[in-house]
């Protein structure tokens, strides 16, 4: 018998949380899916992701300000809104709402012959 699994990404949203919700929701091979909810978040000063694997990430509520190292201008992001950031692309956001809170999808992918890792951050 196959398992399904479900759901609604805009179950369960928090009024406000002292951190970011990451809810994995598929792990399959080389790839990960997260939702995450962001309610006025930022990336701590003077640090960058700086991820291992490509990351495609999608705002579907809220708006935010991502930053990229190699771009002079803050990308500010409303619903619908996406950015393909392959690896080592030096990224942070600036900045999120919170009512609404944001909520991101982020589908993290590696090479099949490495683990699906998470991110880390660096200081500047």
């Amino acid at each position: 018998m196959t398992t399904v699994n479900d759901g609604n990404l805009f179950a369960d949203l928090p009024n406000q949380r002292a951190d970011e919700q990451f809810d994995l929701l598929l792990r399959k091979d080389a790839c990960r899916l997260e939702r995450i909810i962001s309610t006025g978040h930022a990336t701590p000063p003077g640090e960058w992701y700086d991820q291992d694997g490509d990351e495609w990430v999608v705002l579907l509520q809220g708006r935010a300000g991502l930053r990229l190292a190699d771009e002079p201008n803050i990308r500010e992001l409303k619903p619908g809104d996406y950015v393909w950031l392959p690896a080592h692309c030096r990224h942070r956001v600036e900045w999120t709402s919170d009512q609404p809170p944001a909520v991101w999808l982020a589908l993290h992918l590696k090479d099949r012959n490495e683990a699906v890792a998470g991110f880390s951050r660096i200081s500047a």
